[in-house]
């Protein structure tokens, strides 16, 4: 396996960096990428951009903005943060298998006694608070997992440049961001700064895993530079336009996540656009908007325009039955 450290915190590099190894790699080659981000707020690859931050908060504090490939939820990161990724081939077919990538990182934690375990969908937590949430994206036979690693991070900032939902604090049984997310840095037995975690971190991943460092060539830098200007610094794929919506359906799901769905119906209740926004997981929704586009919001024109799709290939974890209980709302 591949180790590829990136020594910039400019979050547009480094998610072009981590598409570059992604589509670099091969599927039985893989690869370990450690790296963090200035200020930044990274978003879900199905989320409405607008919607998920403190737009004024974000602009007053120079706080960057950029959607990454995979699905999930926004998380913000400052240079308290180290992300990882983890790239491999697919061996769980069309599931979201968050443990199996989980597992060495909280091993690795463990060793330096911090007493971290997996919770839930995609988090790690110590004592029942989150230090890391991961997200996944799958391609070519290929999977892509990458997490936060909470060990400084500034957790006021956090709170105040996120818009959480307070119907997503209400399923985690909390009443504040703040309140739900805690650092590394308090639970190690020994004092440590960042440098030193960072170090220490991936001495224990290296004894965990096969690695073997990756110096970026030229070549590498040239396509990792094109990445960012072509896609990660471009307000078209970090904001995009926001639909054109009468009618906003949202609801939080078990297994799933967050679905919004923003309609214009005509008038006799006719579909005539539909978008899918959240922190789920999945690529097909634009299959489910060819679907139900020109269909009634009505449960049995509903129902036609869904026959013979599997809409849990559409978005992981979804059947017909929980999407429409969100459409009919």
């Amino acid at each position: 396996m591949l180790f590829v450290e990136s020594e910039r915190t400019d979050a547009r590099y480094n998610l072009a960096l981590e598409q570059h190894m992604f589509e670099r790699c091969g599927r039985d080659e893989g690869c370990l990428m450690l790296w963090k981000n200035h200020n930044t707020i990274v978003v879900g690859k199905h989320q409405n951009t607008l919607a998920e931050i403190n737009a004024e908060y974000v602009r007053d504090n120079e706080i960057t903005v950029v959607r990454r490939l995979s699905g999930g939820g926004a998380v913000y990161h400052d240079l308290g943060n180290l992300n990882y990724t983890i790239i491999t081939g697919d061996q769980d077919g069309g599931s979201f298998d968050f443990a199996r990538f989980c597992a060495p990182v909280v091993d690795a934690l463990r060793s330096l006694e911090v007493p971290a375990e997996i919770s839930g969908r995609n988090d790690i937590v110590i004592d029942g608070k989150k230090i890391s949430g991961s997200a996944q994206y799958k391609k070519d036979g290929k999977i892509m997992h990458h997490g936060t690693l909470l060990f400084d991070s500034d957790l006021g900032v956090l709170a105040d440049a996120l818009n959480a939902s307070a119907e997503k604090l209400q399923s985690n049984g909390v009443a504040s961001v703040r309140s739900r997310v805690t650092n590394i840095k308090p639970y190690l037995k020994t004092e440590m700064s960042m440098d030193e975690f960072y170090e220490t971190l991936k001495q224990a991943l290296f004894a965990r895993l096969s690695l073997h460092p990756y110096p970026l060539s030229a070549e590498d830098q040239e396509d990792v530079a094109r990445l960012r200007e072509s896609r990660y610094a471009r307000w078209e794929w970090n904001y995009g336009a926001s639909p054109a919506s009468a009618i906003k359906k949202s609801k939080r799901i078990d297994g799933v996540g967050k679905i919004e769905i923003y309609l214009e119906v005509a008038t006799g209740g006719t579909i005539r656009d539909i978008a899918f926004f959240g922190d789920y997981f999945g690529d097909g929704q634009e299959l489910l908007k060819a679907r139900l586009t020109g269909a009634r919001l009505a449960e049995d024109s509903l129902r036609m325009a869904l026959a013979g799709i599997d809409v849990g290939e559409c978005i992981h974890g979804l059947d017909e039955t929980a999407l429409l209980s969100v459409l009919l709302l």
